[in-house]
């Protein structure tokens, strides 16, 4: 009965009720400091005080709260303390608690109950005696994450792959179970005018069909190159498939790629934004670009072998489109063409060289036999002659092309090698998924960096065009870049995706990465009316905010959505990205128009002391929450709008959004701030933004929640010269993101978009700073690599990679059967660096005891070289010589 009492109780508005009245009873808090604190203001909001008193002797303050809302949510009493000339905190009154006072230690308070008598030094030993530590602390303490473990312990993604050439937007999906076939046009699945409005859709199966178990693997040739390559294994039949797209007639070369116009590649996209002649000029152009008088194709074989010692059939079913009107799109058993309303050809198709004669079919091979099916499909259906001509292809010769123009491309790119084989693949697959994605005219036109399924987005593009520069593909972040600039508005304002506002501040960093890679005045002289015209954007755009009224309220900042969520606020990350232009701006300009230069250096570091302001006066407003240690840390909501982070709902509102309660907080928060150059990575706040963030919106490895990539942590922690939590989150997002086998991202945890070059783009640039990062006049390497990298015979190899200081090379090995690491660092050109650092860790932890080539930190485990003249060889040695 008393059980049944109770849950009627909990279940109902009395229960609730009667917990409101108990929250509402006055609270007796006391603030206990370390030393006497000077002058302090104490105020309240959802809540009265009184009978305030200093108990001067004992560095204490008491007082009552009373007249306190509800517990939780919106009207949650908050109390700040100010000291005067010192940073202000807030606290959530219901956290009040002696079992487990709010500590501060930076600030040298505790906040307990009144009744609670023990002095600062007394309830900060009786915590520290607890030997707990932060979740950040925790992932220090653990070994270094590596990629074995964080695969056992996270999501298996299965993506489908995309096929295609790079600059044309005819490309096809082909399915994670190697059963689907999709062709599209980039973000848009391709609707073909005889059918229907379904999409075409095509299904395939090469053996008995679904059972109990997939015994099915995908890889890509030799790991890197977009053709795709899979097994099936049905009992004693393997059916090995190979995939790839190339051209209808033409041979495939560098040079015999045509590409889409980018605007018509860009109105492909999902969210793509257009002016009014925008508009016009995609329509205009729309039937020429994706009517082309050659078809991509995809050429798809499976190769059937039977291993046992008796025969065995083998089961094919030709392309089928689902979904379609029956009898529309037909068979033709005397060609092995699918047909569409009887005069066009949607794919041939050849066993063993004859055309297949029927759509089902079961061949019985002997042992050791084996049967082979050649399906060729156009993106759209062609005329029977073309047909004919494209049955005649040779698949091997195909093959062979394709193969050679995706080698060309990464032959054009700077070499990185390092010894884990899964992460030397995904660095060159990567960069050429890249590529597949980013669609324009060739060989010089304008590039449509796109992302997935989407249309390009000035913050979502950078990691995409940064990693090309990265990698000497200049040419190419150039026509990219060139994307914002074609688009930009008559005003100056660069948007092109859903809404958002960020673009302009971001693409404009962008070009400012891509000037300190290439120092190319020429350029900066070309776009130089188009850069000034975006800053003179931001500059009306931030006068509209430098109004008194919003002192302590987002003063000088802008407001604006930043993404999906319809957030028009004052946003850090907004904030810091406009900062980041001004600043890119000014650089990029001071050559070659001081003046202007000076103008937009000057509005970038006035920006960057209103953002700066704002964030410490939302700190000071934002409850402080608990960290895994037993302390307290303060923090700040994502906007000077809400107080403190919208998942604690001190304002009140409904902040879930993309699969997370955290992802507004965590995904879109004040931790830019770091990232985006506004806050230091060793200052202070760069500390409690850290620590709030891993506390409440990452697990125990250190991942972000829903799209994790738009967490910037990772790299915050390598600016920080933290390894381990680095490697934390880079293993542990990465394993649950991507394709195991064929490392295509997806967007999300739950999926949505795929092929999502932004998520891969990150994950490129974090590996880029994990092996090579610049800061100041000082080039970082190996800050962040693993030490597994570094065991006995391992080599990693940089060879002519892009950095801010010019072309790179860097050679290390291993040769610790001789107790020593070598280095030899190439970076010669005019602007080489004025030091270099260098991070040569043992793989069991143990430091130097001797060095070759610079001055070494055992606690860093860095070399560092001053005066650096260029080239260098550092030797470290882990026994006496």
């Amino acid at each position: 009965m008393l059980y049944r009492m109770r849950t009627l109780l909990f279940g109902s508005s009395i229960w609730l009720a009667l917990a409101a009245t108990v929250m509402a009873a006055p609270r007796h808090i006391a603030i206990q400091w370390a030393q006497s604190p000077p002058k302090v203001t104490v105020s309240a909001t959802g809540a009265a005080i009184s009978s305030q008193k200093e108990i001067a002797e004992h560095a204490r303050m008491e007082f009552t709260v009373s007249k306190q809302g509800p517990g939780y949510g919106p009207g949650a009493a908050i109390v700040t303390v100010s000291p005067a000339g010192a940073q202000a905190f807030s606290f959530f009154v219901r956290d009040v608690r002696r079992e487990t006072p709010i500590w501060l230690p930076a600030y040298g308070m505790v906040v307990t109950e009144a009744a609670d008598a023990r002095s600062y030094a007394e309830i900060a030993e009786s915590i520290r005696r607890r030997g707990l530590q932060t979740k950040l602390e925790q992932v220090e303490s653990a070994p270094e994450a590596a990629w074995g473990e964080a695969a056992s312990d996270s999501r298996i993604v299965k993506v489908q792959t995309w096929l295609g050439l790079s600059r044309d937007i005819r490309i096809f999906a082909v399915g994670e179970r190697l059963d689907w076939i999709q062709p599209r046009l980039h973000g848009q699945q391709v609707k073909v005018p005889a059918g229907n409005s379904q999409p075409v859709n095509f299904s395939f199966l090469a053996g008995r069909g679904y059972g109990p178990a997939d015994h099915i693997t995908r890889r890509l040739e030799d790991g890197v190159l977009p053709i795709l390559h899979g097994e099936l294994r049905d009992d004693e039949v393997t059916y090995a498939y190979t995939a790839f797209v190339s051209l209808e007639s033409t041979p495939l070369t560098a040079g015999t790629v045509r590409g889409t116009h980018y605007l018509v590649a860009d109105g492909y996209g999902g969210g793509h934004m257009f002016t009014k002649d925008q508009q016009a000029q995609f329509d205009a152009l729309r039937e020429a670009e994706t009517e082309r008088p050659e078809e991509t194709v995809l050429y798809w074989r499976v190769r059937a072998a039977n291993a046992s010692r008796v025969p065995r059939y083998a089961f094919f079913r030709n392309p089928f489109a689902e979904r379609q009107p029956p009898g529309l799109w037909g068979f033709d058993p005397a060609t092995g063409f699918g047909v569409l309303a009887g005069d066009r050809v949607y794919y041939t198709s050849t066993l063993n060289g004859e055309p297949v004669r029927s759509r089902e079919m079961a061949i019985l091979l002997q042992p050791g036999e084996a049967a082979t099916l050649d399906v060729f499909i156009p993106h759209q259906p062609i005329p029977v002659d073309r047909a004919r001509k494209l049955r005649a292809q040779s698949f091997d010769q195909r093959h062979a092309e394709c193969r050679a123009y995706w080698l060309q491309k990464l032959g054009a790119a700077a070499k990185v090698r390092v010894p884990e084989p899964r992460i030397d693949e995904m660095i060159r697959a990567g960069l050429l998924h890249l590529d597949l994605v980013t669609y324009g005219l060739e060989p010089s036109g304008t590039l449509t960096p796109t992302i997935g399924v989407y249309s390009p987005i000035g913050s979502e593009s950078s990691p995409i065009i940064q990693f090309m520069d990265s990698v000497g593909w200049h040419d190419t972040a150039r026509r990219s870049l060139t994307y914002f600039l074609d688009k930009q508005q008559e005003d100056g304002f660069i948007q092109n995706f859903g809404g958002y506002m960020l673009e302009t501040g971001a693409a404009l960093w962008s070009m400012g990465e891509h000037y300190r890679y290439t120092r190319d005045q020429a350029w900066v002289g070309s776009i130089a009316p188009k850069l000034i015209k975006a800053c003179e954007y931001m500059q009306r755009w931030r006068a509209r905010n430098l109004r008194e009224d919003l002192r302590g309220k987002g003063y000088g900042m802008q407001e604006g959505k930043t993404a999906d969520p319809e957030d028009p606020f004052r946003s850090f990350m907004l904030n810091g990205y406009s900062y980041l232009g001004f600043q890119r701006a000014g650089e990029m300009l001071a050559e070659i128009d001081p003046a202007q230069s000076a103008k937009w250096t000057k509005e970038a570091e006035e920006m960057k002391r209103d953002i700066r302001a704002a964030l410490f006066e939302a700190m000071g407003r934002s409850p402080v929450v608990p960290l895994a240690d037993g302390t307290w840390c303060p923090t700040v909501p994502p906007w000077v709008e809400y107080r403190g982070p919208l998942t604690l709902y001190a304002d009140g509102g409904e902040w879930f959004t993309h699969g997370a309660m955290v992802s507004r907080d965590s995904l879109l928060g004040p931790l830019y701030l770091v990232f985006q150059e506004v806050v230091d990575p060793h200052e202070p706040a760069a500390e409690v933004l850290l620590n709030f963030h891993s506390d409440l919106m990452t697990t125990n490895r250190n991942a972000a929640f829903s799209q994790p990539y738009y967490s910037r942590h990772a790299v915050t922690h390598l600016r920080r010269g933290e390894a381990k939590p680095f490697l934390s989150a880079y293993y542990n997002t990465m394993a649950a993101l991507a394709d195991r086998e064929t490392y295509t991202f997806q967007e999300h945890y739950y999926g949505a978009s795929p092929h999502k070059t932004h998520e891969e783009g990150w994950f490129l640039m974090d590996t880029r700073w994990m092996l090579y990062m610049e800061r100041g006049k000082t080039l970082e390497l190996l800050g962040g690599v693993p030490r597994a990298w570094l065991a006995n015979g391992q080599r990693i190899e940089l060879d002519r990679v892009a950095s801010y200081f010019g072309p790179l090379t860097l050679r290390v090995e291993s040769k610790l059967d001789r107790d020593r690491i070598v280095a030899e660092i190439e970076c010669s050109s005019g602007r080489r660096p004025d030091t270099v650092e260098i991070r040569l860790p043992h793989p069991g932890g143990a430091r130097a005891v001797w060095a070759d080539g610079g001055t070494y930190n055992a606690r860093t485990e860095r070399i560092r070289i001053e005066n650096f003249s260029g080239e260098a060889r550092v030797e470290v040695g882990f026994a006496r010589r």
